[in-house]
């Protein structure tokens, strides 16, 4: 069985769907052999991730964007350039289904249906084109999560014998995280304070906004004591982005932050919070409760069914329960204990060798 995988996000800036397809191949390698699992378009050196930039170098990059365009013309062209493969495994960089080759692909989430107002046109016309195309005609689809399987079925009318949950994995660097990366780090960025961590793209989708909101309503003897980080690059809230820059009592703006640093910032964290309006999956959350950060996130989609009652849940669109959430994860140490301890269990479910296992199933199957 010889699969190839479209692993153009490699090439690109991008965040979630970059880690899984980085992440997921070396996985399904370790157990398949590098022969078995191929990267489209010519990919088959994984160096290390970036979330920034091209994983290849310029001259490695140009070719493979162009190659990818050409792919985009038609399933002709794909075909010459997977020749060879059984099954090809398509991103929503994929324009036309192949002809030689079986059509499977992942479905992370269903937010440009759920919420096209939180994204921009060019993503939700992305993301139709992605489903008309692909999804719709692919023999078998991968949901990250069953919140995501449901979607899909509701709202793309996919069959549910055609899409099977599998959930993503954490990379293993967030498992055991040294206590030395955790005091360097926190060193190197100075942060001095106890922290509440936020990691993710600034988009009005992750809900920063109530949470800025919830944060500068808790007492003051509360911020004085502990301080908000958030990490990650900018996107396309820039309302959100002027406020952060602007500066708050015990906020901390740090922009992106380097995969390699991400495992020390985030175990180094007294909390981890993240009240996304929605979540296929939420990578953030996940690596947290692996890293033995209790969890404060939203109790909608997907997030739910990823702690398993192991974290605080709140309703993102109230303000005053993030607050409150809040509140009592900064004030209580022994629900922070028992928060880290389960949801550090529960995060066990999350390794990407079991994943890569389902996942190989899953492909025999088709």
């Amino acid at each position: 069985m010889r699969i190839t995988v479209d692993a153009t996000s490699l090439l690109l800036r991008s965040a979630g769907v970059k880690s899984y397809t980085y992440y997921w191949m070396k996985a399904l390698r370790q157990i398949a052999g590098k022969e078995s699992i191929r990267g489209f378009p010519f990919l088959n050196e994984l160096g290390e991730l970036h979330h920034d930039r091209s994983m290849a170098s310029l001259w490695g990059t140009y070719p493979r964007l162009a190659m990818l365009y050409a792919a985009r013309l038609s399933g002709g062209v794909l075909d010459s350039l997977i020749e060879g493969a059984d099954i090809f495994h398509a991103s929503n960089q994929i324009h036309h289904a192949p002809r030689k080759a079986l059509l499977t692909a992942t479905v992370h989430d269903l937010t440009c249906w759920k919420m096209p107002e939180l994204h921009t046109a060019a993503n939700v016309a992305a993301d139709e084109r992605f489903a008309e195309r692909i999804l719709k005609k692919a023999q078998g689809l991968i949901a990250v999560s069953d919140a995501t399987r449901e979607d899909a079925i509701e709202l793309l009318g996919i069959d549910e014998d055609r899409i099977e949950t599998i959930h993503s994995g954490v990379s293993e660097a967030f498992f055991n995280v040294p206590v030395e990366d955790v005091l360097a780090l926190r060193e190197d960025l100075g942060l001095e304070k106890p922290y509440v961590l936020f990691v993710g793209t600034v988009e009005p989708r992750k809900n920063l906004d109530r949470l800025l909101d919830a944060w500068l309503g808790l007492s003051g003897e509360i911020r004085h004591e502990f301080e908000l980080v958030i990490a990650g690059p900018v996107g396309w809230a820039p309302e959100t982005e002027k406020r952060l820059s602007a500066g708050a009592a015990g906020v901390r703006r740090m922009g992106y932050v380097a995969e390699e640093a991400l495992p020390a910032l985030t175990a180094g964290a007294l909390a981890f919070a993240y009240p996304s309006l929605y979540e296929g999956f939420g990578f953030p959350v996940a690596q947290a409760m692996a890293a033995g950060v209790p969890v404060l996130t939203a109790n909608v989609s997907s997030l739910p069914e990823v702690t398993g009652g192991d974290a605080e849940l709140v309703d993102p669109l109230s303000v005053g329960e993030i607050r409150a959430g809040l509140e009592r994860l900064l004030t209580s140490s022994s629900l922070r204990e028992d928060l880290a301890i389960r949801g550090k269990e529960r995060a066990q479910n999350y390794r990407w060798a079991k994943c890569a296992r389902r996942s190989l199933l899953f492909f025999q199957n088709i």
